[in-house]
């Protein structure tokens, strides 16, 4: 499973900037705000904090789950996102598309760490729920304006 430290934490940080999230990176210990505990990544408010040693989809992962949400449970969060499985779904969709925009990593890379981590699609793997199963995911995302017609991140917050 690719890393922070495997992909670079400026190359990380750099593209969580794009979103106004900072990334604070933790050498060792409990990360503040994760929800799975061990190396997974946290989210408090627009912070995510990580170790070099939290997975590249955890850290993409939650930096989603701040992007889809509206602002004011934004305001509010502090390691457990909530919203709804269709907004867990745009989260895991987004995720994938913002693998693309980390060197060395993309969408194929990205679906396979998830798929080894654990995620679970009605389909099966992660690649058969993009292609096949995630329509409805996508067509919220744009519905908020997160990803364009062409399916690329807009690089704006939900409001």
């Amino acid at each position: 499973m690719l890393s922070v430290a495997d992909v670079g934490a400026s190359t990380v940080a750099d593209l969580l900037s794009r979103y106004g999230v900072e990334l604070v990176l933790h050498e060792s210990g409990s990360i503040p705000g994760s929800y799975w505990g061990d190396s997974e990544a946290g989210i408090i408010g627009t912070r995510l904090h990580a170790r070099p040693d939290t997975p590249v989809h955890s850290v993409l992962h939650e930096t989603c789950h701040v992007v889809c949400m509206d602002s004011v449970r934004r305001s509010g969060l502090d390691r457990d996102a909530g919203g709804d499985d269709l907004e867990e779904a745009a989260v895991c969709y987004l995720q994938v598309l913002l693998a693309d925009a980390l060197p060395g990593v993309g969408r194929d890379r990205l679906m396979a760490d998830m798929d080894a981590w654990g995620y679970s699609f009605r389909l099966g793997s992660t690649a058969t729920w993009f292609a096949a199963d995630a329509g409805d995911a996508l067509d919220w995302l744009i519905g908020h304006g997160l990803v364009d017609a062409q399916h690329l991140p807009t690089w704006e917050l939900r409001d």
